[in-house]
């Protein structure tokens, strides 16, 4: 038997990260037993289905890297067959047609409701013959008797008992088939072996394994996956920050650091933290997923992307911050290279958007000076060592601003002056940075550019004379 995943996504609206988990896994599970990954859009919403969903979902699909091996499939350019599938239905006598006003079905619900029973369709149009010219919807003829078994590959074993379903629609009154009756069929004719996808979906389960038999198909395995909560413990919502896929790669966040994230929600290997595609796939195992919802902590998603920035290619790093520093109103190509930025700062951001603004004063001036910096380091005391490294840069040949060449002269003035290289340093970097912390200064000044330098160093120069005026 070859393996068969599928992820099938309804596009009324952007992909979520608990949706990306699930692909995930299908994913891997496919890849891990060499199977097919199958991407299929289930649209039969029609009222809430879009174009621009369905290009938020593929677009997230490309930039995690998930690859399909077939698809994308459209449930919509499927009616036809959907339909026939109907029709057999009716002509084996295993679905029927039912014209129950929505005053009926009302009345039906609030009277189970007061009786503390579960609310369910009663059968009221099974035998009937009902005009086919009426308005109706067709149901399928679910067994009132037995039970049906799902060995659930995360969950177990879980029983429910037929008397408990009831005759589900699968077909509307407007003509349009729906959900269970459409994945059902798209399942049999796929060829889908294993199904992995939210435990929101157990209770459809046993209804479309029904539909599955009637229809003379063998069911595929289910593994049912956990909901993912938010840091609070609530089901993750808008509130608790990004979830959609395409919000956390605008916020900065590598594919492959959200990747192994989402891998370690509710599953582990050990210790391992760090997993490459490559790993999940050697080490994922869907009977290994934990039961128990998974809470999502923004803290470990940028852990986990600080240390891909690190570790990642520079050049490469450099070629996705590009766009983050454009929203700067930043063009890189007017300063330093952007790699020798990101080899400089990758250690000090957990996000590119966070690296993009700590990087910004490589390329333009700051507005201000920090308050706290400016206050411990651009005394009058430190005038006297700004203005001696001032005059020694502007010395300097353009072909001597190395990091050899720039070590030598801010260690020679703090020689000079007989002090600690850091009382000469540190209102330095506040003068050329704004701020109290940067990469090496040799580094930093080697980046910002003789030009530069020189004038932050007077603009410090100034804003120490004015501080001395007002003290």
């Amino acid at each position: 038997m070859t393996v068969r995943t599928r992820f099938a996504p309804s596009p009324t609206g952007y992909l979520h990260v608990g949706g990306a988990r699930t692909a995930l896994f299908s994913y891997l599970f496919a890849r891990k037993h060499g199977g097919q990954f199958v991407l299929r859009i289930e649209d039969t919403d029609l009222e809430r289905s879009t174009a621009e969903s369905v290009n938020a979902i593929l677009e997230a699909m490309t930039w995690l890297g998930l690859e399909y091996d077939e698809g994308p499939f459209f449930q919509t350019h499927r009616f036809e067959r959907y339909n026939a599938i109907i029709e057999t239905l009716l002509e084996k006598g295993l679905a029927y047609r039912c014209d129950c006003s929505k005053e009926r079905l009302e009345t039906l619900r609030e009277q189970q409701m007061a009786q503390r029973l579960k609310p369910r369709y009663d059968g009221h149009c099974r035998g009937q013959a009902i005009d086919p010219d009426r308005p109706h919807v067709i149901r399928f003829k679910n067994p009132v008797d037995g039970v049906v078994v799902v060995d659930d590959l995360i969950r177990g074993r879980i029983v429910f008992a037929n008397a408990e379903l009831d005759d589900l629609v699968i077909r509307r009154s407007d003509g349009a088939p729906t959900y269970n009756l459409s994945v059902v069929v798209d399942d049999a004719d796929m060829g889908i072996t294993h199904v992995i996808r939210g435990d929101d979906h157990i209770n459809n389960t046993p209804r479309q394994i029904n539909i599955l038999r009637a229809l003379g198909y063998e069911p595929p395995r289910y593994a049912h996956v956990p909901m993912i909560l938010g840091d609070d413990g609530a089901r993750m919502s808008k509130r608790h920050g990004a979830v959609s896929v395409i919000a956390y790669r605008d916020q900065g966040y590598l594919p492959e650091a959200l990747l192994n994230y989402l891998v370690r929600l509710g599953w582990s290997h050990g210790d391992q933290e760090i997993f490459s595609l490559e790993d999940m796939i050697a080490a994922f195992e869907i009977s290994d997923v934990n039961r128990a919802a998974s809470s999502f902590n923004t803290d470990k998603l940028d852990w986990l992307n600080q240390h891909y920035l690190q570790h990642a290619d520079p050049a490469r790093i450099a070629r996705l911050l590009s766009p983050h520093m454009g929203r700067l109103g930043i063009d890189p190509a007017a300063g330093p290279d952007l790699s020798s930025v990101v080899q400089a700062q990758a250690a000090r951001a957990k996000t590119l958007t966070e690296l993009a603004e700590i990087s910004a004063f490589f390329y333009r001036d700051f507005e201000t000076f920090d308050e706290a910096a400016a206050k411990k380091h651009l005394r009058p005391v430190a005038r006297d060592g700004l203005e001696r490294l001032r005059a020694a840069f502007e010395l300097m040949a353009y072909e001597d601003w190395t990091l050899a060449g720039l070590k030598h002269v801010v260690e020679g003035v703090a020689e000079e002056l007989g002090c600690a290289l850091g009382k000469v340093a540190q209102p330095l970097r506040v003068a050329i940075v704004g701020r109290a912390a940067s990469p090496g200064i040799d580094e930093t000044l080697l980046l910002v550019g003789k030009e530069a330098t020189l004038r932050r160093i007077d603009r410090a120069l100034a804003f120490i004379a004015a501080r001395a005026e007002r003290d």
